[in-house]
């Protein structure tokens, strides 16, 4: 019996590290199986053209790869995580709490492309590619962090990103995350996502309330969390 896959999602700074973490350690207390991931994984060496990607030894800018090549890219390193580290847990019934998935192609990759008709017809060819084709399994909810881009960037101001490292290529271009979020906000309707608004009134929700939401959400998935 196969598991569940929880994605927590969002654009750079939007809270997924924390929240990710903080319901895998809620999920565990609760004495269920659970595994959290992350991606990139950049302690995999399946990560080298991300980080490369990233660091912009491709180009300085975010469109200097397009979408399809660019989401090769990523997920070449998820296909490796999913065979290495995580697929006999999920397949055996374990819950897996993911930080970004295919579904940050489809918020990053998609914004790159203008035309809504080649944004909608790259969107299927990664689904086909990487869930029907390359195997990986479909998120049962996708929580879609939704935190304004102004907002997250002043978050992101002076910390390291994940690579240990200062801003990529898509944290220093305001106007492309400004894109990200339209676009996610965007095809999160389509894809039945799971959207939290992370600002109320003009104030950012505390990291407990937005945990909490994500805790009713799941709790219709996996039951009772």
């Amino acid at each position: 019996m196969r598991g569940k896959l929880i994605v927590i999602e969002g654009t750079d700074g939007s809270g997924k590290a924390t929240q990710s973490g903080r319901l895998a350690s809620r999920l565990k207390a609760e004495g269920r199986e659970v595994r959290k991931v992350d991606y990139p994984n950049y302690q995999s060496q399946s990560s080298a053209l991300v980080k490369m990607y990233l660091q912009g030894e491709f180009g300085s800018r975010p469109e200097d790869v397009n979408a399809y090549a660019a989401s090769a890219f990523y997920a070449v390193d998820r296909i490796a995580s999913y065979k290495k580290d995580w697929e006999k847990f999920y397949v055996n019934g374990g819950i897996v709490v993911a930080d970004r998935y295919t579904t940050s192609n489809m918020i990053h990759q998609a914004a790159k492309i203008k035309d809504r008709t080649e944004r909608e017809r790259y969107l299927a060819w990664l689904w086909d590619f990487e869930f029907d084709k390359c195997g990986l399994p479909v998120p049962d909810a996708v929580i879609f962090l939704a935190m304004p881009p102004a907002v997250s960037q002043e978050l992101m101001r002076g910390r390291q990103n994940k690579a240990g490292g200062s801003q990529d290529i898509h944290e220093e271009n305001k106007e492309y995350l400004s894109h990200c979020f339209m676009n996610a906000c965007d095809i999160a309707g389509t894809y039945d996502w799971h959207k939290i608004d992370c600002t109320h009134a003009g104030q950012v929700k505390t990291i407990e309330e937005i945990h909490n939401e994500i805790v009713q959400i799941v709790a219709g998935i996996i039951g009772g969390a």
